[in-house]
Formats: structure tokens, sequence, C-alpha cells
């Protein structure tokens, strides 16, 4: 069966009782429909403990795929067979990749969030919320400008874009305004997706009304003639922002298809933005369990780096172990190893692979000083011997590699797994960041590029070192650094595989994100509005006579 046939075969247990197993009453929810709900904000107890927080990152992502959100679905079942009270906490899709090339976000096969057509689709409205507010101050803005421009905004250095949540290469690059004086100020502009807007970041970083408010007044839309930064909050935008998001920012509460509780909440892509569901997500899981399984964007160079080094230095999270998932088949590929050949063995293409793995893992327990652990995926097509190659390598390094059916088996199908993280969350760990805030903005790239992507160092193109000396001049420098970057490398040349060396990255733009609270940093070929492929997934969708919708993964 495919996902969504597997999805809609089974019987979900409505969310009132989903949230009864957490202990939070019907009084509490904000009901969407039968199998959703909101949680307010005032469930976020501080008086209660904290549940172990586990992080499940990957390798760097191929066309064979790696199943990372699956494994954080799945192994929070496993957790959950065994005693263990758990919840998941998973980002929203965007309605980009599941109209394009990559699919949902919903997990697959027997370890899926549900109901998945609503979870992949428009869910609860949240990234509407967002992109009408961020919609909303690129208009306050124009209008600004349009009414006597009386904070002296250079039409020719506005920065702020508007969004929506779509591949639309065609909206990259607009000119708007024309028509006439009445019709607004021409001028060059462009269009974001939503998950790359500086709103989702806030969004997804803000931690009360309050905080959403005042990370929103921060966010620089434009410099004035004087080269002075023009904030929402000059424009008096705010307010109005937060009345559109305000119902956005309470969590979502849905389930597994075996029942445990899911809290799945924001989306920023991690390539582009920094790809973690919300702070208040996380922390509202934590309270209601003891073990929180999250994911990161891509490969752990990018989500997980943003994770650790972003979210849990801006919200005081210490993850207690990582998960790094791989798969025998994307290995080979990082191999060299063609798409069509991955069914048979081949130990050459795998060890040739294998680097690539072993530099996330090496990441995540040697530069974050995080306990960690190898999920292996196995398909029907692995070789004992390819597994014991991979497990081989692994322990080199002092990691256990865990063998996972959670595709075809659900739970029951990542005890082993569970099993080692409950293992390693009783180990004290060191947890650090990758860099230092007190370093320059170049030397905290350039930190990343050596520490985590095991290049030699960066290029800055000299418009980029422009860029970064007037955010030095506007006292932005003291702030983390979000690499937007491919996430099909560790460098950024996507057809690099494997785990490169003797590489420069090249940083060809830097701006800040005030209200988010880093500098983000775009380097490569990357670009924040994705287009869709040659045959999009969107025209496999469709929808039956009874309303059922069809073809969706």
């Amino acid at each position: 069966m495919t996902d969504i046939e597997i999805a809609q075969s089974v019987k979900l247990t409505p969310i009132t009782e989903i949230a009864q197993s957490i202990g939070v009453g019907p009084d509490d929810l904000e009901q969407y429909g039968k199998y959703k709900a909101k949680l307010p904000l005032s469930l976020i107890d501080d008086s209660k403990p904290d549940g172990k927080l586990i992080l499940v990152t990957a390798i760097t992502p191929t066309p064979a795929g790696e199943g990372k959100t699956t494994t954080t679905i799945g192994l929070a079942d496993a957790l959950r067979r065994l005693g263990k009270r758990t919840v998941v906490a998973l980002r929203e899709p965007s309605l980009g990749p599941v109209f394009g090339v990559k699919g949902g976000a919903a997990g697959g096969g027997w370890a899926q969030v549900v109901p998945m057509e609503d979870i992949n689709l428009h869910f609860t409205g949240d990234f509407h919320a967002i992109g009408a507010a961020n919609n909303l101050l690129a208009a306050m803005l124009d209008n600004h400008i349009q009414q006597g421009n009386a904070l002296n905004i250079d039409v020719r250095r506005i920065t702020w874009k508007r969004c929506v949540d779509m591949n639309d290469r065609q909206l990259r690059f607009v000119v708007d305004g024309l028509g006439g004086k009445f019709n607004g100020t021409p001028r060059e502009d462009g269009f974001d997706i939503t998950v790359a807007s500086e709103i989702m970041a806030v969004f997804c970083l803000a931690t009360s009304i309050s905080d959403l408010k005042a990370r929103l007044s921060r966010m620089v839309v434009a410099y004035a003639y004087d080269g002075t930064p023009v904030t929402a909050g000059d424009l008096k935008a705010v307010g109005a922002m937060t009345a559109l998001l305000k119902d956005a920012l309470k969590p979502n509460l849905v389930q597994t298809l075996e029942g445990t509780p899911a809290i799945v909440h924001g989306g920023p892509f991690a390539n582009i933005a920094h790809g973690c569901n919300s702070v208040i997500a996380t922390k509202m899981a934590r309270k209601f369990s003891d073990y929180t399984v999250t994911e990161a964007g891509f490969g752990a160079d990018l989500g997980a780096e943003k994770f650790l080094d972003i979210k849990c230095r801006a919200a005081s999270l210490k993850p207690s172990a990582v998960v790094v998932v791989a798969t025998v088949r994307a290995l080979k590929m990082h191999g060299g190893l063609d798409k069509k050949s991955l069914g048979t063995e081949d130990l050459t293409a795998l060890e040739n692979g294998l680097p690539n793995l072993l530099r996330h893992v090496s990441n995540m327990k040697n530069v974050y000083r995080l306990p960690c652990v190898v999920a292996l995926n196995r398909f029907p097509t692995d070789t004992d011997a390819e597994i014991a190659c991979v497990m081989a390598k692994c322990k080199e390094l002092g990691v256990n590699t865990v063998l996972s059916t959670l595709w075809a088996d659900g739970g029951a199908g990542g005890i082993a797994m569970a099993e080692e993280i409950i293992r390693l969350c009783e180990q004290e760990n060191d947890f650090s960041y990758s860099y230092d805030l007190d370093l320059s903005i170049n030397e905290k790239i350039e930190t990343i590029v050596k520490r985590v992507y095991g290049g030699d160092g960066i290029t800055v193109l000299p418009a980029a070192q422009k860029q970064i000396d007037a955010l030095i001049a506007l006292g932005y420098d003291k702030l983390p650094i979000c690499m937007a970057k491919t996430q099909y490398s560790f460098s950024d040349d996507p057809t690099k595989l494997g785990a490169p060396e003797n590489f420069t990255v090249t940083v060809k733009n830097v701006r800040v994100s005030a209200g988010a609270g880093f500098v983000v940093v775009l380097t490569g070929d990357i670009m924040t509005m994705p287009g869709l492929p040659p045959k999009p997934a969107a025209e496999a969708i469709d929808v039956t006579e009874d309303g059922q919708i069809v073809g969706l993964f």
C-alpha cells in the first residue's frame, strides 16, 4: 500500500483521548474537527520537569531516501511500546515540496503522523496566517512610501519580500508598482517561499506572545537614505501582525498511527532557514513526556547544526542524545553508484560513501559532544556484508548502529533503537556549540565550514564583505549564523557527494534576520524561492467523488 492508503486504513483515536493521555482535558483544547486541536500556551508549566530531548538527524540526503521523519515518528512509537511517556515534535510541511518533488513531511509506511492529508495540506491554517502577516507588512511598507515616506526609506534598499507557500520560480524577481502614480512606486521586488520568510523563523523561535511581538518589532525591512535600518516596529505593523498570528502560535496536537501524541508546529526549511519546529512546541512536548523526539531538516550539517547552534542556544535547550539516520542505498550513492544499481551488493561503493555518515557522526560526538546512535533503515536488498561494514566503521568511532524497519513494522521495528536511546539518555553529556558568539561574523562562518563541513575555509565576495561590514557597524556581529547552503553536499557544490575535502565555501550574500536573531549567509546557488520539477507531484493528486484525497504519496 502507499503511504496515504496505509494512513486511511487506520482508525484514528479522537483527539480528546490523545490529549487526555498527556493530562490535557477537553476544556484546554481548541478542536479543529475530530482529530486535530490546538493547545494553549498556558499549558507550558515551568514548575514541571522537562523530559529528555532526542534529536533525529541524518546523512546528506540523496534521491535514494533516508527516512528521517519516519525514524523520528517510529522511534517515538517504539519508546511508547517500552512503556515510556513519549511525545513527538515535528515541523509542519510546506505546500511547495508537497506539490513539487520532495513530498510531504508526515513520515511514511506504518510510522506516520495523521491525519496525513490535513497535515500535508492546509492543516490548521498556520502557514496561511504567517503568509498573511508577512504580506501585511509588505503592504504597509509600500503604503508608507506611497503616503509620503516619512521614514525616508530608500526604495532601492528594501529588503522585505512578499511570500507564498508554493514553489513558483516566476515570482523570484518581479517589478511591481506599475500603472501610474496612484498604483504605487515602481520597483524591483520578489517573493520568498513562506517557509523561508523571517516571520516563519520568528514564529518558531518565539517563546510567548510578548516575545513574538518583540521579535517582529526588530525585523529589518529596509534602509533609509542615511543607512539606518527601518523595522516593522517603525512601520507600526507589529500589533496587526500579532493579531494574525496569535492563534497560529498555539501548537497543534495530532497523533501517530499508533496513537502516540504528536505536536506539529512551524516549518522553516533547513537549507535556507533554521529548519526546526517551534520552540513553544518543543518546550510543551517536554512538559508532557519523559522523552521528546524531534527532528531537524536535511542532513546534520544543516538541520542539526542549526538546531544545536541556533535553537538550543536561543531556548536554553540541552539534548540528551542524537540519532543519525542512514541507509545502505544512500551511502552507496554517495560512493558513486548509480541509482539504478542500488539493489546489488557493492562494498566498494559503500566504503567510498561511508565517510559521509562518519563525518556527520563525528560532528555530533566530537564537535557537539552528544551521545549518538546510527539508525540504519534496512531495505530488503541490503546484504549482511554491507550492514556489517557500516556497523564496523561506526564502531571505530565508538558509536553503535541499530537496524530499523519502521516503515514496514511501525514502532515494533524500532525497539532496538529505542533501547539504545534510553541507554544513551542516562549518560551525562558535555553539550557544546560549534562556535563562540564573540567571534567575528567571518570567523563564525569559517568555523562552521571547517569544523562541521570539513572544508578549508571561505571565500567572501566583495559585495558580501561590504554587507558584513555594514552589519558590524549596526551591532549585529554577535548573532549566531544561519547558513543557506545546498542540502546535497557538505560543500556549497551539490555535485560533491560523500565527504569532500580541499574545498572552500563561497559567501555571496549576507543579511540580518534581526527578529529571528541570526545572520543569514547565502552560499553557492541557493535560492529562497524553489521551482517545481519537470513532473510535479501535484500531477498525481486528485479527489474522488466522495471527497477522499488520492495520489498524495
